[in-house]
């Protein structure tokens, strides 16, 4: 039997074409967190933000196949300038990254230029380029602590995660106005009529939720932070309040443990982020086994956004 469909040439066992492109290559695949649970599964590393940055910098492969989103990739290209950096799907964009254009932040840093640019590694690399240190949300807090007192920081372009490291470490930050919308679209409301429904669960979240929501949370956390909080507690159910792809992994870890993704504000399936699943396993065959798309950046960009991001590495040891 040819082991080919008949008309898209994509083999009836990706996951063993994938497996077999990925010795060709000498390829690593790296994936976040929110992607299809078959995707976590094809990959050698999982992780969150700062997880995959350092996954990428230690990255000793030909070429690297993020399953992710376009910055994500981009940030991989910035440690890797010499690597094959691949993305499945270039429409795999970011909401939180659109919400910051370059022109205009530009603009914003210009009217406040005694202020150190912490930016989140949710940005594109062009806005990484105009930043001092970029920071995770697992390291943001640890990273604003580290800056003296008296240096002022423009936080960017998370309004909401800005807001928690405020409160975390008592620093007055500027903040830039954008958000996900994922983490946006969470409902207050229906969050507390499930804990109703579940007064046992715990409430663990993301800190780029709204602060309405973040104050029902029994634990704030980054993914990995999240992941990790429900291995080591002695509860037994848990909502989840960030995006449900996590859920896998959480599932894989502690089987016996129930998890309840938390409502969006609609009935929509918005707590699943609409650019993450755009990579499939079709794209990743077909993107490795015709080298494309592939990740590039000008080099001027590339090095002014590597500056930041070897300082956050440096600053989470």
């Amino acid at each position: 039997m040819n082991d080919r469909t008949s008309n898209d040439a994509i083999p009836i066992d990706r996951f063993q074409a994938i497996a077999d492109l990925k010795k060709e290559l000498n390829a690593v695949i790296l994936a976040h967190y929110y992607q299809d649970p078959d995707l976590q599964d094809i990959a050698d590393y999982i992780g969150d933000s700062l997880g995959l940055s350092q996954a990428a910098a230690n990255c000793q492969a030909d070429v690297i196949v993020f399953l992710g989103v376009h910055f994500m990739a981009e940030t991989a290209k910035i440690l890797n300038p010499n690597k094959l950096v691949l993305l499945p799907d270039l429409d795999a964009g970011c909401s939180l990254a659109d919400s910051c254009p370059p022109d205009r932040f530009a603009d914003f840093k210009l009217a406040h230029p005694d202020h150190l640019v912490i930016s989140y590694i949710n940005c594109s690399a062009d806005i990484k380029a105009m930043s001092d240190i970029i920071c995770t949300s697992a390291n943001a807090v640890a990273i604003v602590n580290q800056i003296p007192k008296d240096q002022p920081i423009i936080f960017a372009p998370d309004r909401n995660l800005g807001r928690y490291v405020m409160e975390k470490t008592g620093r007055e930050l500027l903040l830039w106005d954008g958000a996900c919308i994922v983490h946006e679209i969470f409902s207050e409301r229906k969050l507390i009529e499930l804990k109703l429904h579940h007064p046992q669960a715990a409430i663990i979240a993301h800190p780029e939720c709204e602060a309405n929501v973040l104050r029902h949370a029994d634990f704030i956390g980054s993914t990995t932070g999240l992941l990790k909080y429900v291995q080591n507690s002695d509860r037994q159910e848990f909502i989840v309040v960030t995006e449900s792809g996590v859920i896998h992994q959480m599932q894989k870890a502690t089987p016996s443990k129930k998890f309840i993704p938390a409502p969006p504000n609609s009935n929509c399936a918005c707590n699943e982020c609409p650019y993450m699943r755009l990579n499939t396993l079709d794209k990743v065959y077909l993107a490795m086994k015709n080298r494309t798309p592939e990740i590039t950046l000008p080099e001027s960009t590339r090095l002014a956004a590597l500056k930041p991001m070897q300082r956050m590495l440096e600053m989470s040891v």
